[in-house]
C-alpha cells in the first residue's frame, strides 16, 4: 500500500514551525477532536477502498494514523495556517461551493421578512390597515372583498413579479451547481458536482469550461510549459484573455501522479475582496534544503473564469461565499426615481386631507356618542382618496416603457435592466461619461514618435522603417564575432560613458523601437491546425511566423498598438512564454531574450516594466514605460517631456514615457536576491516589493514619448452639442496642483470648459469641495483626468449631496461600475473591455450616439406619461371621494358609504382601468421633434409636469366635479331620489372616460379601443349589478330599474351634469393652450 502524502504536516502558529512530533499541542488536539469530520480531507488508498462515497472525510477512529503532506496542506492548512488559537474553530468550518440561498428563500417566500418588503411601503401599509379595521363589526363599512381585493391583487402583482425573478435565479443556480467536474485522486479521475467541489481538492478544468472554485493553478498541459490563458470577462468585465502560470515545482514533477508523492504545504491569505491581488508561499518540503515560491495573483484561477488554451490542474483554496467572485458580487441598492418620491409626498399629502375631513365631519356632528368610532369610520370611508391602485399602474407603465425602449429599431440592443426608473432619463441634469471605450471606440492607432530633437508622425513611419532596416542590415553584414550585436546593442562599458556621446537619430530610433517592441505584457497567438488524425496541432512559434496566422493578446490595447506599430516598422514579436521573447528583424533574424523579472501595470504605480538579457550578448537591460506624471520623477532631467505631453494631449493623443536602464551582472543578482526575499514575505508583501522595485526606478534613460490615438464613436459630436443643447452638462473623467488659486482665478472665467487632473482633484474634493461644486456647476463641461474609480463615484455624490438635480454616469469598463451605481440612473455600453458595466448598469446601449435618442424621446415620454398617469390615478380616487363627502353632508352626517361592493371594485378596474392605463400611449410630440429641438428637454428637468401647483389643480378639478356630479344628480333628480346611486355612477362612469379623452394629446388605436371597451363593459354590467345600485342601509330594497335607465329623461339629465362637470374644463383648457401656449405646442403647430 503506498500512502498518496507524506508523514509529515505543518502549521504556522504565531510565525512559529510546528513540526509533526507536536501533534499534542493544545489547539492542534482541539481541532482533531472537534472539527475532524467537519474538514475536507483526502484520504489513503486504504480508505477509499473501504468506502468509496467516504472518499472526502477520514473517520474518527483513524485520526492518530492519518498521514500530512501535500494533501493536508492544499485541503484545508490555509485557514489553519492564516488562523491564530482563538479563531482556529471559527475559521476551521469552510464554505459549501454550491448556492442553495435560493431554494431557501422560496420556503420562506412569506416569511415576515419578505411581507416586511411589501409592507414597509405607506400605501401599502395604510391599507393593510384599512382592510384588517374592517374585521372589527362597529368599523365595518362594507363587504370585505371590497377592501382586501384590491389589497390582494396589489400584492399578488408584486410577489408574483418577484417570485418568477426568484425561481429563475434558483434554476441558474441549480444548473450551475449541477456541473460535473474531473477531479483528481489517488484512484484517478471521478466526476464531481460544482456544488459538492470542497477546499483541497484537486480539480481538472478543460478547455472553455468554467473555473468553478478559487484556486492555485499547479499544472497544465500546454505545450508552451507553464503557462495558460484564461477569459475573465465575467469577472471584471474585460474581454482580454490572461496569462496565468503553473506553480513550478509541481509543473515540473514528471507527471500529474508525482502530485501525491510529494510532500509540501500552500500558506494562502483569508479570503478577500481584490480580485487582482493575492499573496501565498508554496513549500515543498521533501528537499533539501526546502523549496520556497512565492505565489501572486499570476497564479490563481478565480471562480468564473473560463479556460481559454490547454487543460488547467488547481488545488481549491476558497469555495462557496469565500471565492472573489462571490465576495465582490455587489447587490445593488434598489434605485428610487425621483418621481416616485414626488408621488409618496403627495400620497401623505392626502393622507392628511383625508384624516382633516374626517374631523371635519365628526365635528359638524357635534362630537357626540362613540365620536372617535366614527372618526375611523370616516377615515375608512374616505381611504380611496389615497389610490391603492397607484403604484400598480405606475409598475406596469413602467414595464411598458421598458418594452418599448427595448423594441425601438433606432437604437437597437438596448437593454433595460432596472425598470423601476425610467423616468429619471427624462429628468437628467448631469451627466458623467468616461472617454476611453465610451467616447471613443477603443481601438488604438500609433500616431507619434517623439525622440526630445525630432518627431514622427504618419506621414514619416517610412523613415523609421528604413532606419530600422538600415541598422539591422549593418549587424547582418558584421563578423560573427561579434554576435550580431555590434551597432545593435551599445555594450556596457560605452553604455557607462554613454550620456556624454551624442548618438545618432538612427542609433536613437533603434532603441526606442526595440524597447517599445520589449516592453509589454503582449503574447502572440497561432491558431491551431487540424492534424492527420483530425486532431488539432498547436503552431509552434519557431515553425510558423506567418502574419496572417499570427494575433495577439494583452489586457491593454494600447499595448496591442504599440506592437503592431514595431511589426508595421519591421521588428516582429513572433513568439513569447513566460521565460523568452523573441523578436524577428526586417531580414529573418531572430533576436531572443530572456525574460528576468516582470512588472505588471497597476493603476497606483501607472507604470510597467521589464528586465530582459539578450542572449547574443548577454547584456541586461531594464526597460520601463507608464504615464508622465509616474515618468517625469524616474527618467533623467530633460526640459522637453512636458511640453511635449502637453502637445499630443491637444491633440487627443495617449501618451507613453519610454525609459531604459542597463544593469550589471552584479547590479542584477543584488536586485534579484532582494526581490525574491520581499516576494516570500507574509506581512506587507506587496509594500516591500514596491520598495525593492524603486531602487531600480533612478535616473533612467529616456528614450522616446509615443502618441496613441484612441478614434470617436460615430456621431460622439453631434450627440455632446444635442446634451448641452439640452441644458444637459457632460463630465468626463477620464482616468492638484495649484487647486485654491486657481478655483479663485476660473470664477471670473465664463463659458469655459474646467479641466483638473485625478491629483488636483483629490486636494479639492478634501478642501475645496464647495468651492469646487460651485465651479464646476457654472461650467458647461468639466474633464477631470486621470481619475481613479473612487473618485469618480464621489464626483457623483458630491453633485448628489450639494445639488438636487439628477445625476446619470456611462461608461463601458469595470472601473466604471462604482460611479455607475452610485448614480441616480446608470448608463453602461457593452464594448471591447466586456460587459461588466454593462451588466451592473440601469440601461445598456452599444453605442453612445444612441443615448440622445434614450433621454430626448423615451426619458420625456416615460416622465410625461408617469406624471399624468399618476396624477390621473389621483384624481379619479379623489372625486369618488368629493361625492362621498356631499352624499354624507346630505345625511347627517352619517358614516354610510354611497358606493359598495363591486361597484368600487369595478370603478379601480374594468370601468376606468384601460382607458387611464393608456395615457402611457400618449406624446406630446414626435420623436423627431424632440431630437430637433433639444431644448424641450429643459422643461422637464423643472419637474413642471409633477408638482404641488399641478397636484392643487387636479385637487380643485376633483372638487368641483365630485360636487357638480353629486349635487346635479340630488337636484335634477329630486322625484326618483333612490335612483340616486345609478344616476350618480353612471355620469362618474362617464366623466372619468371624457377626462381621459380631454387629457389625451396624440390619440392611438389602442386608446379609443380601451375608451369603447370600458363603457361596454359598463352597460353590460348594469344587468348584473342592479343590487348594489340602492342607497344603501339609508333606503334597503331600492335597487336599480332596468325600464328606468332607458328612459330619455334619464339619459338627457345624465349626459347634462357629465356636460356641466367636463365642459368647462375643455373651455378653460382650449383658452389657456391659446393664450399661454407650452412650447411643445407651439413646434407641433
Amino acid at each position: 500500500m503506498v500512502s498518496p502524502f507524506c508523514s509529515r504536516r505543518k502549521a504556522f502558529h504565531s510565525a512559529a514551525h510546528v513540526p509533526a512530533g507536536t501533534e499534542g499541542c493544545s489547539y492542534s488536539q482541539e481541532y482533531e477532536l472537534s472539527n475532524l469530520d467537519e474538514m475536507p480531507l483526502m484520504m489513503s488508498e486504504e480508505g477509499f477502498e473501504n468506502d468509496e462515497s467516504d472518499y472526502q472525510t477520514l473517520p474518527r477512529a483513524r485520526a492518530g494514523q492519518r498521514r500530512g503532506g501535500l494533501g493536508w496542506f492544499l485541503l484545508g492548512g490555509w485557514k489553519l495556517l492564516c488562523a491564530s488559537p482563538h479563531l482556529l474553530n471559527v475559521l476551521l468550518r469552510f464554505s459549501r461551493n454550491g448556492k442553495h440561498a435560493r431554494c431557501l428563500k422560496l420556503k420562506v417566500f412569506l416569511s415576515p421578512q419578505v411581507l416586511y418588503q411589501q409592507f414597509k411601503f405607506f400605501l401599502n401599509l395604510y391599507f393593510l390597515v384599512v382592510a384588517c379595521s374592517q374585521f372589527v363589526t362597529s368599523l365595518k363599512i362594507g363587504y370585505l372583498y371590497t377592501y382586501w381585493a384590491p389589497l390582494g391583487f396589489v400584492m399578488a402583482v408584486t410577489m408574483v413579479r418577484e417570485a418568477v425573478d426568484e425561481v429563475r435565479r434558483f434554476q441558474r443556480d441549480k444548473e450551475m451547481n449541477s456541473q460535473l467536474y474531473s477531479k483528481l485522486t489517488v484512484r484517478g479521475k471521478v466526476q464531481v458536482k460544482s456544488s459538492d467541489i470542497q477546499v483541497g481538492d484537486l480539480v481538472i478544468v478543460e478547455k472553455n469550461q468554467r473555473i468553478p472554485a478559487d484556486m492555485i493553478f499547479l499544472r497544465t498541459s500546454e505545450k508552451t510549459g507553464e503557462s495558460c490563458f484564461i477569459r475573465t470577462d465575467q469577472l471584471d468585465g474585460e474581454t482580454d484573455w490572461k496569462l496565468k502560470v503553473a506553480v513550478g515545482c509541481t509543473q515540473r514533477l514528471p507527471a500529474v501522479g508525482d502530485l501525491f508523492s510529494i510532500s509540501a504545504h500552500v500558506y494562502a491569505q483569508k479570503p478577500q475582496l481584490d480580485i487582482h491581488s493575492f499573496e501565498g508561499n508554496f513549500t515543498r518540503d521533501d528537499c533539501e534544503p526546502q523549496i520556497h515560491e512565492s505565489l501572486s495573483i499570476e497564479n490563481t484561477l478565480w471562480a468564473s473564469t473560463v479556460v481559454a488554451s490547454g487543460t488547467v490542474i488547481g488545488v481549491v483554496i476558497y469555495t462557496g461565499k469565500e471565492t472573489r467572485s462571490v465576495l465582490n458580487t455587489s447587490f445593488a441598492q434598489n434605485k428610487v426615481g425621483l418621481l416616485d418620491l414626488e408621488l409618496n409626498r403627495l400620497t401623505k399629502a392626502l393622507f392628511l386631507a383625508q384624516v382633516v375631513l374626517s374631523v371635519v365631519m365628526v365635528a359638524l356632528q357635534g362630537f357626540v356618542g362613540p365620536w372617535f368610532r366614527n372618526l375611523f369610520r370616516f377615515v375608512v370611508l374616505f381611504s380611496y382618496i389615497i389610490p391603492i391602485s397607484l403604484r400598480v399602474n405606475l409598475d406596469m407603465g413602467k414595464s411598458a416603457y421598458g418594452w418599448m425602449i427595448t423594441k425601438d429599431e433606432n437604437i437597437p440592443g438596448t437593454v433595460v435592466r432596472t425598470s423601476t426608473i425610467p423616468e429619471e432619463l427624462g429628468r437628467l441634469v448631469y451627466l458623467l461619461t468616461d472617454k476611453t471605450g465610451t467616447l471613443t471606440q477603443n481601438e488604438m492607432i500609433f500616431k507619434r514618435l517623439h525622440l526630445g530633437t525630432v518627431s514622427y508622425g504618419t506621414d514619416t513611419m517610412d523613415e523609421i522603417q528604413s532606419h530600422i532596416i538600415q541598422s539591422y542590415a549593418q549587424v547582418s553584414h558584421r563578423s560573427p564575432a561579434c554576435g550580431g550585436s555590434c551597432g545593435a546593442t551599445p555594450s556596457r562599458k560605452p553604455q557607462t560613458s554613454g550620456p556624454k556621446i551624442r548618438k545618432s537619430v538612427s542609433s536613437r530610433i533603434h532603441e526606442a523601437v526595440k524597447a517599445i517592441a520589449l516592453c509589454h505584457n503582449v503574447t502572440p497567438v497561432y491558431e491551431s491546425h487540424p492534424g492527420v488524425n483530425g486532431e488539432t496541432e498547436s503552431a509552434e512559434a519557431d515553425q510558423d511566423f506567418s502574419d496572417d496566422n499570427r494575433t495577439y493578446q494583452a489586457s491593454s490595447p494600447d499595448e496591442v498598438a504599440l506592437v503592431r506599430w514595431t511589426e508595421s516598422v519591421g521588428l516582429t514579436l513572433v513568439n513569447r512564454d513566460l521565460t523568452s521573447l523573441q523578436l524577428k528583424t526586417p531580414s529573418g533574424q531572430i533576436l531572443s531574450f530572456h525574460i528576468l523579472q516582470i512588472f505588471p501595470f497597476t493603476s497606483e504605480s501607472k507604470r510597467m516594466g521589464i528586465i530582459v538579457r539578450e542572449e547574443s550578448t548577454g547584456e541586461i537591460s531594464f526597460y520601463m514605460k507608464g504615464a508622465d506624471v509616474a515618468m517625469a520623477t524616474i527618467v533623467q532631467y530633460n526640459d522637453w517631456l512636458e511640453e511635449e505631453c502637453g502637445n499630443m494631449a491637444r491633440e487627443g493623443l495617449r501618451t507613453l514615457v519610454v525609459a531604459k536602464k542597463g544593469l550589471s551582472e552584479e547590479q542584477y543578482q543584488d536586485f534579484e536576491n532582494r526581490y525574491n526575499q520581499a516576494k516570500l514575505s507574509i506581512h506587507d508583501r506587496s509594500l516591500k516589493v514596491a520598495a525593492v522595485v524603486e531602487s531600480l526606478e533612478r535616473e533612467m534613460e529616456l528614450l522616446c514619448l509615443t502618441g496613441v490615438e484612441d478614434q470617436l464613436q460615430a456621431d460622439v459630436r453631434p450627440t455632446l452639442e444635442l446634451l448641452r443643447n439640452a441644458g444637459i452638462k457632460v463630465g468626463k473623467p477620464r482616468d492638484p496642483r495649484e487647486a485654491h488659486l486657481e478655483l479663485n482665478a476660473f470664477r471670473r472665467k465664463h463659458d469655459c470648459t474646467l479641466v483638473v487632473s485625478g491629483d488636483s482633484l483629490e486636494v479639492c474634493l478634501r478642501y475645496y469641495e464647495h468651492e469646487f461644486v460651485e465651479l464646476a456647476c457654472q461650467c458647461p463641461a468639466v474633464v477631470c483626468c486621470r481619475c481613479s474609480p473612487t473618485q469618480k463615484a464621489q464626483i457623483v455624490r458630491l453633485l448628489q449631496r450639494h445639488t438636487a438635480n439628477r445625476t446619470c454616469a456611462i461608461g463601458d469598463g469595470g472601473n466604471d461600475v462604482s460611479m455607475i451605481q452610485a448614480a441616480d440612473c446608470g448608463i453602461g455600453i457593452e464594448g471591447k473591455e466586456g460587459k461588466q458595466a454593462s451588466l451592473a448598469a440601469d440601461f445598456s446601449i452599444t453605442q453612445f450616439r444612441h443615448i440622445g435618442r434614450l433621454l430626448m424621446v423615451h426619458g420625456r415620454n416615460s416622465y410625461k406619461r408617469s406624471a399624468a398617469l399618476g396624477q390621473f390615478v389621483m384624481h379619479r380616487g379623489m372625486i369618488i371621494s368629493t361625492m362621498q363627502a356631499v352624499f354624507s353632508s346630505i345625511f347627517y352626517f352619517a358614516s354610510v358609504p354611497l358606493y359598495q361592493g363591486f361597484l368600487m371594485v369595478g370603478y379601480a378596474t374594468i370601468y376606468t382601468m384601460f382607458p387611464v392605463f393608456s395615457l402611457v400611449l400618449d406624446q406630446d410630440v414626435k420623436p423627431e421633434m424632440a431630437l430637433l429641438y433639444p431644448e424641450l428637454y429643459k422643461d422637464l428637468t423643472k419637474g413642471r409636469s409633477l408638482s404641488f401647483k399641478t397636484f392643487l389643480i387636479w385637487v380643485l378639478i376633483s372638487v368641483y366635479q365630485g360636487g357638480i356630479l353629486m349635487y346635479g344628480a340630488l337636484v335634477l333628480f329630486e322625484s326618483e331620489f333612490v335612483h340616486v346611486v345609478a344616476i350618480s355612477f353612471t355620469a362618474l362612469v362617464l366623466t372619468e372616460l371624457l377626462m381621459v379623452a380631454l387629457t389625451i394629446r396624440t390619440w392611438h388605436w389602442l386608446m379609443v379601443l380601451a375608451e369603447f371597451f370600458s363603457l361596454g363593459c359598463y352597460l353590460a354590467s348594469l344587468a348584473f349589478l342592479n343590487e348594489y345600485f340602492g342607497i344603501g342601509r339609508v333606503s334597503p330594497g331600492a335597487f336599480l330599474d332596468l325600464t328606468f335607465i332607458t328612459t330619455w329623461p334619464f339619459l338627457w339629465k345624465v349626459s347634462a351634469i357629465t356636460l356641466v362637470s367636463c365642459l368647462p374644463l375643455y373651455i378653460l383648457k382650449y383658452l389657456k393652450r391659446k393664450f399661454s401656449p407650452p412650447s411643445y405646442s407651439k413646434l407641433s403647430t
